[in-house]
C-alpha cells in the first residue's frame, strides 16, 4: 500500500550541507517527509524518514528566524524547516508529531517541550490562547508606544499580557499568568520588541521582564515595526502596514522584467488595502507591495510564458487601478478561491 499523504505545501528549508535557506515543496506522508525543488518535480530532492524521529518546536537555534521547527532522524541528522506564519507552523507540527506517534505503534510521543520546563497544565493549548489574545475586540490591545527616540507600532507591555490573562480568567493568579506568558514567549507566539525584552529573552530572564511595564512585546505575525523619528516619506510607507492581516501564505509569482516564477510569501492587509510580498527565505523587508484599492482580481486559465516554466493551473491575476498586471499561482484550486475572495473583499471596501 502506498503511504497516505497527510499534508503538502511550501516551507523554507535549511540546506543540509550549505547554510543557505531555500523554499521547497514539502510532502508529508505517514512514514516520511519528502521535499522537492519545485512543486512540479517528479522526484524529490530528499526524503526524511520519520521512524524513530523526534520533532522540536519551536526551535530556537536561529535567533533571527522565528517559526522554525526541527525534525531529528533516528540517525541524529537535523532538518530545519521554517513556516511563513504561526498557524501554518502549528498545522505542520501537529501532523508531523501525529505521524511519528503512529509509527511508534501507539506509544505516546513525548517531545521536550516548554510544558515540562515550566509545568504548563496539559489542558492548556497555547495556540488557542494566542488566537484569543489576538482577537480584535476582546484580546490584548496592540498599541503605538514610544521609548527613547523610537516608536514601536503594534506592540504591548509584558505587564499587559499578564493582566489580560488574569482578567480573562485564563490564569488563577499572577504567577500562573507569568508562567503562561513565558510559555507563549518560548513557543515563539510572542516576540521581544525592545532592548529590555530582548535582553530578557537572551539571558533567560523572561519572567522578570514579562511583568515589567517597560519591556515591550509583539505578536509574531502582526504588523509590528519600529521607527526612529524620520521623514514624512517613511511615515507614508509605514501607513501601508497599519491594516489588520487578513490572509498570508506562499504563492508563486511571475517576475515583471524576467518572466520567471518564484515562490513568495504574501501578506494581505485591510485598510489601507495592501498585499506585500517577501522572499520567504529572507528577512522581514518586503520586496514589493500591491495597492489593492480599486483593483480587479480574476481566475485565469492562461498566462503567456507560464507553460515554458512548467507553471500550469490555479492561476489568477491582479490588475491594479493603475493597470499593472500581476500573475500568481496558488497550490490548489481551493487556495486560489480563498485568495481571490479575500482580495476582492479588500479591493472594494473602505478607503
Amino acid at each position: 500500500m502506498e503511504p497516505q499523504q497527510i499534508r503538502e505545501g511550501y516551507l523554507v528549508k535549511k540546506g543540509t550541507v550549505l547554510n543557505s535557506w531555500k523554499v521547497v515543496w514539502v510532502v508529508l506522508s505517514e512514514d516520511g517527509v519528502e521535499f522537492y525543488k519545485k512543486k512540479t518535480d517528479s522526484s524529490p530532492k530528499g526524503m526524511i524518514p520519520l521512524k524513530g524521529a523526534t520533532l522540536t518546536s519551536p526551535c530556537q537555534d536561529f535567533s533571527k528566524r522565528t517559526l522554525v521547527f526541527k525534525i531529528t532522524t533516528e540517525k541524529k541528522q537535523d532538518h530545519f524547516f521554517q513556516a511563513s506564519h504561526v498557524e501554518e507552523r502549528e498545522l505542520w507540527v501537529k501532523d508531523v508529531k501525529r505521524a511519528i506517534t503512529c509509527l511508534q505503534g501507539g506509544k505516546k510521543f513525548a517531545r521536550r517541550s516548554t510544558r515540562r520546563s515550566i509545568r504548563l497544565p496539559d489542558t492548556i493549548s497555547l495556540n488557542e490562547l494566542y488566537t484569543l489574545m489576538k482577537d480584535q475586540d476582546d484580546g490584548v490591545r496592540e498599541l503605538k508606544l514610544e521609548q527613547g527616540n523610537r516608536v514601536f507600532n503594534h506592540c504591548f507591555t509584558g505587564a499587559t499580557v499578564v493582566e489580560w490573562l488574569v482578567s480573562k480568567e485564563k490564569a488563577r493568579n499572577r504567577p500562573e499568568a507569568l508562567m503562561l506568558a513565558t510559555g507563549l514567549l518560548n513557543e515563539g507566539f510572542l516576540q521581544p520588541a525592545d532592548d529590555l525584552a530582548k535582553e530578557g529573552a537572551e539571558t533567560g530572564e523572561q519572567t522578570a521582564f514579562l511583568d515589567d511595564t517597560n519591556a515591550l512585546y509583539y505578536f509574531v505575525d502582526s504588523g509590528f515595526f519600529c521607527e526612529g523619528y524620520s521623514s514624512d516619506e517613511d511615515v507614508l510607507l509605514k501607513e501601508e502596514f497599519r491594516g489588520n492581516i487578513l490572509k498570508q501564505g506562499c504563492l508563486l509569482k511571475q517576475g515583471h522584467r524576467r518572466k520567471n516564477w518564484k515562490v513568495r510569501k504574501f501578506i494581505l492587509r485591510d485598510d489601507p488595502a495592501y498585499i506585500h510580498y517577501y522572499d520567504p527565505a529572507k528577512g522581514d523587508e518586503p520586496l514589493g507591495s500591491i495597492h489593492l484599492r480599486g483593483s480587479v482580481v480574476t481566475a485565469v486559465e492562461y498566462v503567456p510564458d507560464a507553460k515554458k516554466y512548467d507553471i500550469d493551473g490555479n492561476l489568477f491575476e491582479i490588475i491594479t487601478s493603475d493597470e499593472i498586471h500581476y500573475f500568481l499561482q496558488a497550490a490548489t484550486s481551493e487556495e486560489r478561491k480563498e485568495w481571490i475572495k479575500a482580495i476582492q473583499a479588500v479591493s472594494k471596501s473602505g478607503k
